[in-house]
């Protein structure tokens, strides 16, 4: 434990004066802050009308990509949900039936797949985690809700549409991309 020092601070006590007791300096100082704003360009953005521009590297709505068959790239491997520091997705895998080859590429898929997108973080790491490329932050905004349970996206928000297909191919690297298009490599391959 360390020892207190004797040092002291003399605090003095000075009177006011009767325009700082009336709190005239005071309020004339607000003033003029006001009217410097008064004549200063707005900050404020007129949303819809108005877009703001976002950073390349912004992370936003969450995607499940599909292929170029329109089948669903997620193999419910749960790395995202682990790599998630918020805990914020869930999932539950299930087996591919017959018939279901052009749904899903894999022999296993999520059969459930859900964010929490209020305790989601937007670190990005469930797409860092996932071998798949099943899994995207865009550039979207998340849409506003009213409920807290309409901010549980499930695959019916989640799963891209194919006739509105989310170019992500900003958000890889130039590395990533070489080795996507390099097909000795057997994770390229398709089955």
């Amino acid at each position: 434990m360390q020892p207190l020092t004797n040092r002291s601070k003399v605090v003095v006590k000075k009177e006011m004066t009767l325009l700082e007791k009336m709190y005239l300096p005071a309020i004339f100082n607000g003033m003029m802050i006001t009217f410097k704003h008064m004549f200063k360009k707005s900050a404020t953005i007129r949303y819809p009308e108005q877009k703001r521009e976002f950073s390349e590297i912004y992370r936003g709505h969450h995607v499940l990509k599909r292929d170029d068959n329109g089948a669903e790239r997620c193999t419910a491997c749960g790395l995202c949900a682990v790599s998630c520091p918020a805990e914020a997705i869930t999932m539950q895998a299930a087996e591919r039936k017959e018939g279901e080859e052009k749904l899903y590429r894999e022999e296993k898929y999520a059969a459930t797949y859900e964010i929490n997108m209020l305790r989601c973080i937007f670190c990005g790491l469930c797409e860092e985690a996932c071998p798949k490329e099943a899994i995207f932050l865009t550039d979207r905004l998340v849409p506003t809700e009213f409920e807290r349970n309409d901010f549980v996206f499930g695959k019916d928000k989640l799963v891209e549409k194919m006739d509105d297909r989310i170019d992500v191919t900003k958000r890889q690297t130039q590395a990533v991309l070489d080795f996507k298009q390099n097909n000795k490599y057997s994770h390229n391959k398709l089955k």
